[in-house]
């Protein structure tokens, strides 16, 4: 069974300067997570930018992660889709992969509701027997999932009992969910870059799964907190907090993810596709004082050590 706690990386997906998916650089992501230490890594999630690739896309990026990955962690994979029978479709698919588990969200569809959420949830767990990751991200799906809907899902599906919870206040939900659960074995991730990593952790999550730039500091935070160094913990959280944060701005937080990748030779284009925004000469001058400052500071803790 998949250890569904720790830190999973969402892996972007690069492009090419003539907007072609970019392997090479890919794999180079994924070498960087687990030269990291993540736990497991996510493919075609909303961050690896996978509504703007076409089908054929879609499954050569989840090709060359399960190669590349090589077993080393689980993969989970994005299937989300606006109807049940393409997101069947693309889960069946993902098993014969070969991947750990799918991440799903409701469809975005009008006039949802619980019924129809539980029904869809329902179909994909009769339609594949794979773990699933329950996303509970309105931005995406339009609809945002009550913790007594959650927790209803868990209780009537055994195999979505993970939750992708980014509905925000995410600390307040994490606890909120658990207390209804009453007992139930639920492992909540938080996502939303790690902005609220350590809050979310001591609501009782069990990790992160999110797409932020520097996973070794996820990777450290997750450690200290599990390990019952919690003050060390919030020392690494709150030295890097500020990049998180910049790094998660509405509209352009792919772009600059992209761009810090890129900056750690990670990638070789930091392009996003169209018609995500470039980033401006204003903005990439303060991430490079906020990449900075925020590295003094875990140079002086380092050093202080």
């Amino acid at each position: 069974m998949t250890a569904f706690e720790g830190v999973y990386s969402v892996l972007p997906t690069p492009f090419t300067p003539g907007d072609e998916v970019d392997h090479a650089s890919l794999r180079r992501v994924i070498d960087l997570a687990l030269s990291a230490g993540v736990d497991g890594v996510t493919a075609l999630g909303v961050t690896s930018e996978a509504a703007r690739l076409s089908d054929r896309e879609r499954d050569e990026v989840l090709a060359t992660v399960l190669t590349h990955v090589a077993g080393r962690v689980p993969v989970v994979a994005g299937t989300t889709a606006e109807g049940t029978t393409l997101c069947l479709e693309r889960s069946r698919a993902a098993r014969a992969a070969g991947v750990a588990a799918v991440m799903v969200s409701p469809p975005r569809m009008p006039k949802i509701n619980s019924d129809g959420v539980r029904r869809h949830f329902g179909a994909l767990a009769a339609a594949v027997d794979l773990p699933i990751v329950v996303q509970d991200y309105p931005p995406v799906s339009g609809y945002a999932m009550e913790p007594a809907l959650l927790v209803q899902i868990a209780r009537e599906i055994p195999s979505a009992r993970t939750i992708k919870l980014e509905d925000a206040p995410t600390p307040f939900k994490t606890a909120r969910i658990l207390e209804k659960a009453e007992g139930l074995p639920l492992k909540i991730f938080g996502g939303l870059g790690g902005m609220y990593l350590l809050e979310e952790l001591a609501a009782g999550a069990t990790g992160a799964m999110t797409g932020f730039a520097y996973p070794e500091v996820l990777v450290e935070i997750v450690r200290l907190f599990r390990s019952g160094r919690k003050e060390e913990a919030a020392d690494a959280f709150y030295r890097s907090v500020a990049l998180m944060r910049f790094e998660f701005q509405e509209g352009i937080g792919m772009a600059i993810r992209k761009e810090m990748l890129h900056r750690r030779g990670a990638i070789a284009h930091p392009a996003v596709r169209p018609p995500a925004p470039a980033l401006d000469a204003s903005t990439l001058a303060a991430l490079s004082k906020v990449v900075a400052w925020v590295e003094k500071s875990r140079e002086r803790s380092w050093t202080s050590a």
